[in-house]
Order: C-alpha cells, then sequence, then structure tokens
C-alpha cells in the first residue's frame, strides 16, 4: 500500500519523544500533538499517563499557582493541556484518580480557603469535577458523601462561576447525570448545603455572590419535582428568601436575584426552561403549561407584599439620571423593575388569595400608576401589559372591577392618547429636555394592544362589557382612533405582502385572501428586471450566468406578461401552503431559471 511505504509515512512527535530512554511529562506536555494523541488511544502514551505518578503531576498543574518567576509555558500552557488530557475521558487515567484517595484529596485541595482561588484555575478544576460526574459518578459522589466539608467549600466559593457550575452540575439542574439521581437529591436535601446557598443572598456578600447563588437555587427550582425543589419551596426558606431580600434596603442587589430565585418558584414553565428546545417550542406555540404552583408557596409570599410596595414609591429616591429625552428624576431602578416582573409572574399563577391581596394592598394601581409615569421604559411596559392581561383574563370579576374602576386604566389610555408627548411635570419623574420639542411617549404599542384585549374580552365578560358601554368617550375613541390604527397596522393588508408562512394566516374574510390581492403588474416586472440585470440578489453560485446560457444582458428582460408568470406562480406557491417570501433568493432564483431557460 501507498502509505505503509516507509520512506513516505511520519512518526508522531509524541512517538519520537517515547521512543527516547529517558524523557519527562513536560516534554510530552509541550507537544502540539499530545491531546490529538490521546483523543486516538496512543497506548504508549495513554500506559504513561494512566501511573499515579504522572496523574499526581497533572494535578498539580490543575490545583496549584505556578510560580510567580515562572516560564510562560508553566504558567498557561501545562495547567491548560494537563486539563485538556483528564477531559479526553481516557477511562484508565480517570480510574486512577478516582481509585487513589490521596489524589482525590489533591484535586479538592484546590478549595481549601487559605488557597489563592485564580479564575483560571478554577475553570480547569469545574471541568476536571463535571468530566468524573459524567465518567465516574458513583465513586466521586462517595467521596463527596464522605467529606462533608466539600460542600461548604463549594458554597463558600460560590462568587466564582466556575465553581458555580460545578454546584449546578452537582444537584442535577443541567441533566440528570446520576445513575442513583434521587437518592442523590435526597441526601443532598438532607444536608445543610440549600441552607448555605440561601443564606449568601445576604446583603453583606458581594453582588457576584448573589448572582451565582440566585442561579444555582433558580437551576433547583427548575429541576422541579425533586427533594431539594421541595425544600426550596417549603415555607420556611420561602421566608428565609424574602428575609435576605428586605434585610438591608440599601443592597439592590440581594433583592434583585432573591425576586429571581422566587419568580422562578412561581414560573409554571420551569421543567422545560433549562431545556434548549424549550426555546424552539414556545416559538411555536407548542408549549404547555406542565406544573401547577403549589398555593402553601404563593401564601408564603404574600406577607411580604407590603414591604415590596414602599419599594415601588419613587418619591423619596432623589437621584437623577439625564437621557436623550430629558431626565428621570429618579430612575426606575433594576430593583423596581424585577419587583414588577415579580407581580406579574405572581398574578399568573392564578392564585385567589394572591389576587385579593394585590387588590387590597394597592399593587396594582401603583403598578399601572409607574406604567404612565415611565412612559419609555419598555421593559417595564412588558411587565405591566402582562400583570394587565392577567387581570383582564382572571375569572374573577372583582379583579377586572378594580382594574377598571379603580385603576381607571382606560381614563389614563384615553388621557395618553389625547397628548401623547412626555410633559413637564414636576410631580412626574420622567421629564423632557428643557428647550427641545417634548418626544413621543414609547408605550403607545402596548396601550393599544391592551385596549384590542379590552374589546375582546368585552365580548366574553360581562362586567367588561357593561363598562365599556358606560364609556362614552371610550366607544368614540375606539370606533375611530383604534380602528384605523389596527388598519394601518394589519399587515396582512400592506400591498407590499407580509413575507409569512401560510399557516401562520388568519383569513378573516375574502379580504384577506391572497387571491383578491391587486399586484402591480408592470411594477413589479420592471423591478425584477432591475435586480437580476444588476444581480442584486447576489446569487453568483446558485444562478447561471446569462453569458454562460449564451445570453446577453439585453435578454434578462422581465415584461409585463412574464410578471403574470410570476404572481401566477407566487399565488399557487399560496395554494399549497409555501412560504410566501417577496424578494427572497429561492424564489427569485426559481424565477430567474424559469424565465431564462
Amino acid at each position: 500500500m501507498f502509505w505503509r511505504l516507509t520512506s513516505l509515512s511520519t512518526s508522531s512527535p509524541v512517538e519520537s519523544i517515547l521512543d527516547k530512554e529517558n524523557f519527562s511529562l513536560e516534554e510530552l506536555l509541550d507537544e502540539e500533538e499530545i491531546i490529538q494523541e490521546c483523543k486516538a488511544l496512543n497506548s504508549r502514551l495513554v500506559n504513561f499517563l494512566r501511573d499515579r505518578a504522572q496523574v499526581e503531576e497533572l494535578l498539580r498543574y490543575i490545583v496549584e499557582e505556578p510560580p510567580k518567576d515562572a516560564e510562560s509555558k508553566r504558567a498557561f500552557k501545562f495547567p491548560f493541556i494537563a486539563c485538556e488530557i483528564f477531559t479526553c475521558e481516557i477511562d484508565v487515567i480517570l480510574k486512577t484518580l478516582v481509585e487513589e484517595s490521596e489524589l482525590m484529596d489533591m484535586l479538592f485541595s484546590f478549595l481549601e480557603p487559605d488557597r489563592p482561588h485564580s479564575a483560571l484555575l478554577a475553570g480547569y478544576f469545574s471541568k476536571v469535577i463535571i468530566c468524573l460526574m459524567i465518567r465516574k459518578t458513583v465513586p466521586l459522589m462517595h467521596y463527596v458523601q464522605a467529606h462533608q466539608n466539600v460542600l461548604r467549600q463549594l458554597v463558600d466559593l460560590i462568587g466564582i462561576t466556575s465553581i458555580m457550575e460545578v454546584l449546578v452540575r452537582l444537584v442535577g439542574a443541567d441533566d440528570h447525570v446520576y445513575p442513583n439521581f434521587m437518592d442523590v437529591m435526597q441526601w443532598l436535601s438532607e444536608s445543610d448545603m440549600l441552607e448555605m446557598i440561601v443564606d449568601k443572598l445576604s446583603p453583606s456578600n458581594l453582588p457576584e455572590v448573589h448572582a451565582n447563588a440566585a442561579e444555582t437555587l433558580c437551576a433547583i427550582a427548575r429541576n422541579a419535582p425533586s427533594a431539594l425543589a421541595t425544600k426550596l419551596s417549603s415555607p420556611s426558606f420561602v421566608a428565609r428568601i424574602f428575609d435576605h431580600a428586605l434585610e438591608d434596603s440599601h443592597s439592590k442587589s440581594g433583592l434583585v436575584h432573591s425576586l429571581s430565585v422566587c419568580i422562578s418558584l412561581l414560573d409554571p414553565k420551569r421543567l422545560s426552561a433549562y431545556s434548549p428546545l424549550f426555546h424552539s417550542f414556545r416559538n411555536q406555540h407548542m408549549y404547555e403549561c406542565p406544573v401547577p404552583v403549589d398555593p402553601v408557596t404563593v401564601g408564603a409570599m404574600l406577607p411580604k407584599l407590603g414591604d415590596l410596595l414602599k419599594l415601588l414609591n419613587v418619591s423619596s429616591d432623589d437621584k437623577v439620571l439625564p437621557t436623550t429625552y430629558g431626565e428621570l428624576r429618579p430612575p426606575l431602578g433594576k430593583h423596581r423593575l424585577k419587583i414588577v416582573e415579580f407581580i406579574s409572574v405572581l398574578l399568573k399563577t392564578g392564585n385567589v388569595t394572591a389576587e385579593k391581596e394585590l387588590i387590597n394592598s394597592g399593587t396594582i394601581k401603583r403598578v399601572i400608576d409607574l406604567f404612565f409615569e415611565y412612559p419609555c421604559n419598555n421593559f417595564l411596559h412588558h411587565h405591566v401589559e402582562n400583570i394587565i392581561m392577567s387581570c383582564l383574563e382572571s375569572k374573577k370579576d372583582d379583579i377586572v372591577d378594580h382594574l377598571l374602576r379603580e385603576c381607571n386604566l382606560m381614563g389614563k389610555i384615553l388621557q395618553t392618547e389625547k397628548n401623547p408627548t412626555i410633559l413637564a411635570d414636576s410631580n412626574q419623574p420622567t421629564s423632557p429636555a428643557v428647550g427641545k420639542r417634548a418626544p413621543r411617549v414609547c408605550n403607545l404599542g402596548h396601550t393599544t394592544r391592551i385596549s384590542n384585549k379590552i374589546l375582546q374580552m368585552g365580548n366574553s365578560q360581562s362586567c367588561i362589557r357593561t363598562y365599556l358601554l358606560e364609556n362614552t368617550e371610550w366607544n368614540e375613541w375606539q370606533a375611530t382612533t383604534l380602528h384605523e390604527r389596527n388598519l394601518v397596522e394589519n399587515v396582512y393588508r400592506w400591498s407590499c405582502g407580509r413575507p409569512t408562512a401560510l399557516q401562520d394566516r388568519t383569513r378573516d374574510s375574502d379580504e384577506d385572501d391572497l387571491h383578491d390581492r391587486d399586484y402591480d403588474v408592470s411594477a413589479l416586472a420592471n423591478n425584477l428586471n432591475q435586480a437580476f440585470r444588476y444581480k442584486s440578489y447576489g446569487n453568483i453560485d446558485t444562478v447561471e450566468d446569462p453569458r454562460s446560457l449564451g445570453q446577453d444582458d439585453e435578454d434578462v428582460y422581465f415584461d409585463d406578461e412574464s410578471a403574470e408568470v410570476v404572481i401566477s406562480s407566487l399565488r399557487l406557491g399560496d395554494d399549497q401552503g409555501r412560504l410566501v417570501s417577496y424578494g427572497s433568493q429561492p424564489i427569485c432564483r426559481h424565477i430567474y431559471i424559469c424565465l431564462n431557460t
């Protein structure tokens, strides 16, 4: 065979090193092809690396900081290569590691509090531990169970993102990597790990500690049902989380991340939100909520609504934030936005007791006021719109009546529609820039959707229908301004056509049928003619050059008759349920080939 000719074959540099009588581990680590040879399971290399002395030396590169005067290879290259060797998942090397208690002690010595914990080595440590979780689950968990201090050391370093990833894997929230997953979850729930993580939400800790602790707790909540998730959603733990959130009013980080945990406990999508398939399913409207929220969990949160409502009061905040359109006195802030998001998720649970508490405390009224006080904060508008939608869709008339009458939602919408600009009012937190034209408010799109929702629900709910009939000003506005706006914003009526899938269209009347669309034949022919003459679609690789077909530029011409053929093809594609995308490359290529061959 050609490749077996000795003169043409080349030996691996790694083999050349292994052929030496005396060589060191550093020589192998310095060789560029060592990882490739490990993945190829080079028997001589694997037999050398599986030796206990070599495994110990590899661990030293991962867990021990290099000397200050160390060369670049010792500080960066060797630790990286050592980590990659372990993550090649060679069974005999990992077996040597987990079967030697001294080697495991050396690996976990990285967590000792009196040692430096650089982000670089923490990342390598994390990768090795996660590799062991996947490939050597049982011996690793036996070691952790026999050394209870490992859990405390991991939680103490939760501010390092790589260590947080180890904890997330440990609680099984990434994937159920354990053969005895339920037993492990039960053991973890009986330990004090959850208490230690929750206590990291204390205002005395750094923001990065709050963020990583909240991420770990959210992962546990999304992984329900499990023993840890059940423990976390218990009233005692919910109260503990809120105590940390409200412990210090000046610590906004602790409040924001504590509420993130509570939102995960309330979010009915927590089972699937961690899955990569969830987002694609949700976008296709294929997702259904599988888990109802425990009323006990909701009930444990309600006593703290009064304290959260106080934080939504902006009158005592004297901060000023200059913006491109004026000033915010004060800015809304992430903590208030998170409170509104929490209220939105709380209402979505449909808990009757929560609805009554939100009404009696005045929380809904205050949130709607914020919607109009901050007309340029679209994050806020999104959450408030969800709150209003939940109120309108509620099965209880009390909350609907509170929304329309006591909160005067429709009156506020009409007031904004009469003067849709930011007003210079000293009593409002949002003010326009001095000497400039006042900009328009940025929540009209949300108020339009809310108004349409009110009209829609009025067809099925008598209390809303009664209120609409009483409000003559609203009826006049919706019959003129809102109706005209809906016609303008109906993309299916646009003469240019809307690129969308046929199955996504709703044809309420014959007017929406594509066959009734009035195509401008001459304009289409002219546009296609120019597009292909100047190759504006850039299909040089997929569409044949007219010169290669023996045609000149003048041959590439679309007249009205050709355009009629194009329109017929588009309509035929609609009838067959194909994607209609005017101006797209696939359709233009099809038109080009059909009319020029």
